[in-house]
């Protein structure tokens, strides 16, 4: 009897510890698989404040509605150079950044100068960060090249801003030697020019520009051109540069259109990144543009055509197969 009952135990829990087994196994199994099929993503951006933020995290959520698997999600950083820096160390796997720093980065020049990364490559260009030239109508400054002599706030030392005046400058055949340089930020400068201590400030931002916006509300101002010549010029040696017309009434009591250069904010990735999600990411954000324009006003300006204007880099094969469709 106590054989029989034994007998029956043991039958019982032998069936129970296979139905278990089969229920793990295919629990475990999708669970994993469900697991191994997400895709990860850390975009970084710039200060909540900024633009970079709410065009990141329409790019976020935007990849997150069109990928099978994906979680990607936008955190705010302090802009172009960290993000070089954080894909750089792997924290994170896209980045948007200035076309300009991404050459320095990728050539080992100015900022980056000892510390070439040339495994960045890019997703796309995004919008226009124009090289803005303002100075106060009654300056007499018509011309970078009457610059000599003057106060010139160049932007932050070893900004970008700083190298684009540096070079435009240059363009002219204009060197430091030959002005005041004033290393100052763009609310710095806006305060400068307006109080008389700097007589022509450059800011390089998507316009119309806050700081600008400051000083035209209270003084007239003048915005000085660079040339179709000295553009053609500068874009042969710096081809990250790109021809931008900035329109009359930008700013308040300017009404003439003015032709500048400008940098781009693009989307940038490593070589870590296969080709097959380069592309995927590029249809999906270029598939949603109405997204992009609804996060912010340059939205607008982001454009399938123009996605490879001023590419500093060379770009993830996939997203490069996109464009060229």
């Amino acid at each position: 009897m106590k054989k029989t009952y034994f007998g029956k135990l043991a039958s019982i829990c032998a069936l129970l510890m296979i139905a278990t087994m089969v229920l793990v196994g295919c629990g475990g199994g999708g669970g994993e698989k469900k697991s191994d099929s997400k895709k990860f993503l850390n975009i970084a951006t710039g200060g909540t404040a900024g633009t970079y933020y709410p065009i990141g995290g329409a790019m976020a959520e935007i990849l997150n509605k069109s990928i099978p698997g994906m979680n990607a999600s936008a955190q705010s950083t302090g802009a172009s150079v960290a993000n070089i820096n954080m894909l750089k160390d792997g924290s994170v796997d896209l980045a948007i950044v200035q076309n300009d720093l991404t050459y320095y980065a990728s050539n080992g020049t100015e900022m980056f100068k000892d510390k070439k990364m040339d495994n960045l490559r890019g997703i796309a260009t995004l919008y226009p960060e124009t090289c803005q030239i303002v100075t106060l109508q009654d300056s007499g400054i018509e011309t970078v090249a009457d610059f000599r002599g003057r106060r010139v706030a160049v932007g932050a030392a070893g900004s970008g801003t700083e190298a684009n005046a540096r070079q435009i400058m240059e363009a002219y055949g204009v060197a430091y030697a030959d002005i005041t340089v004033q290393y100052l930020s763009f609310g710095e400068a806006a305060s400068a020019l307006k109080d008389g201590n700097v007589d022509v400030a450059f800011v390089t931002a998507g316009y119309p520009t806050a700081a600008i916006q400051d000083i035209a509300s209270q003084r007239k101002v003048r915005l000085i051109p660079v040339d179709a010549a000295t553009a053609d010029r500068l874009i042969a040696k710096y081809p990250f540069y790109t021809k931008t017309k900035i329109p009359a009434g930008t700013y308040a009591g300017f009404d003439q259109d003015v032709s500048a250069v400008s940098v781009m904010a693009m989307l940038v990735t490593t070589d870590k990144m296969d080709d097959a999600l380069g592309g995927e990411i590029a249809k999906a954000l270029f598939s949603n543009l109405d997204r992009l324009k609804a996060a912010h006003s340059v939205g607008k300006l982001i454009t399938k055509e123009g996605a490879m204007n001023g590419m500093s880099v060379k770009m993830n094969g996939g997203a490069e197969q996109f464009f060229k469709k």
